[in-house]
């Protein structure tokens, strides 16, 4: 195994997966008086991310094509089917995440897992907790990440203790007005203009592993569902596309509207009767609009998984 230990999120990495690689390397180097720690992604970066980076003067992690025979630290999952290529031949050391365990592994590893709305919260109390300080930047980036996790609070993932390091992270950042903040940061995410219907779908997509056959969902953020209207024909087309040719037993998108607070779901899969089910919705066409429905970590993920997990 090689010496330098790569710190790295899940594929079609989010924010809060590619700023906790950054944020959690730089506090483990400071802890450890070392520079072994390397922030690493298992794919490319969105426009969120992109602009955050920017914005705060982050160079883009280096991209880790396999960690095979790498020691790693997966952060923001645990789930080896959303892991970097290599991992079933990787030392996994440890894992940092706020989401369901599915892991199992032959050695004894940290494990640090809480109920919580972004992975940089758990970074930040490890900060607050050791006493080891960081800069305004590391306060901006951490803090647009949970802005982006938690939807600026809206999502129902987002705790009160998100609020607090929230609103402290704020300070440490010198941004006056999180939530105006927020928005600009969503309103960047949600600029999708230049990309294809396959980069809209894949931009932030997990494959959760059940007993009916692989499933995947995707997830995008808006400001306006009327952006991807016209579109929705080509990515539903898209979504067929992808189900038949990766075996997937359904693959589904959620265009979540973070201004009113809900989502429209567009749909391919070998029984739509079972996805109704698992949205308590009629679907029209292979779509439908769900009032309310913004987390696919609490909301999506769990509900689909009583229906074609059991």
């Amino acid at each position: 195994m090689s010496e330098k230990i790569y710190i790295i999120g899940h594929k079609s990495p989010d924010l809060d997966s590619i700023a906790a690689a950054i944020a959690y390397a730089n506090f483990k180097n400071k802890k450890e008086n070392t520079d072994k720690y390397t922030p690493a992604r298992a794919g490319e970066i969105n426009n969120v991310t992109k602009f955050v980076l920017k914005k705060f003067g982050f160079k883009e992690p280096m991209f880790l094509e396999s960690a095979k025979e790498k020691t790693v630290i997966l952060v923001d999952h645990n789930e080896v089917a959303q892991s970097v290529d290599g991992i079933k031949e990787a030392q996994i050391q440890e894992i940092l995440d706020h989401h369901k365990m599915n892991f199992s592994y032959s050695d004894p590893i940290r494990i640090d897992v809480s109920p919580i709305g972004s992975s940089n919260s758990i970074v930040y109390k490890k900060y607050i907790k050791a006493g080891i300080k960081f800069d305004k930047s590391m306060a901006g980036l951490m803090l647009s990440a949970v802005l982006d996790d938690t939807v600026i609070t809206k999502s129902p993932t987002c705790t009160e203790e998100d609020k607090e390091i929230i609103i402290a992270l704020a300070k440490d950042a010198g941004v006056g007005d999180w939530h105006k903040y927020g928005i600009e940061m969503f309103k960047e995410k949600s600029n999708f203009g230049n990309m294809s219907e396959l980069e809209i779908i894949k931009s932030d997509y997990k494959d959760f592993p059940m007993k009916v056959g692989k499933i995947g969902i995707g997830q995008v953020e808006t400001v306006d569902l009327s952006d991807f209207k016209s579109r929705e024909e080509k990515i539903l087309a898209e979504l067929e596309k992808l189900r038949m040719s990766d075996s997937y037993h359904s693959v589904v998108l959620f265009i979540t509207d973070i201004i009113n607070v809900g989502s429209k779901v567009l749909v391919a899969s070998e029984d739509l009767e079972k996805i109704e089910e698992a949205l308590s919705e009629r679907l029209l066409e292979n779509r439908v609009y769900v009032a309310g429905l913004v987390s696919r970590k609490k909301q999506v993920v769990p509900s689909f998984a009583k229906v074609f997990d059991n």
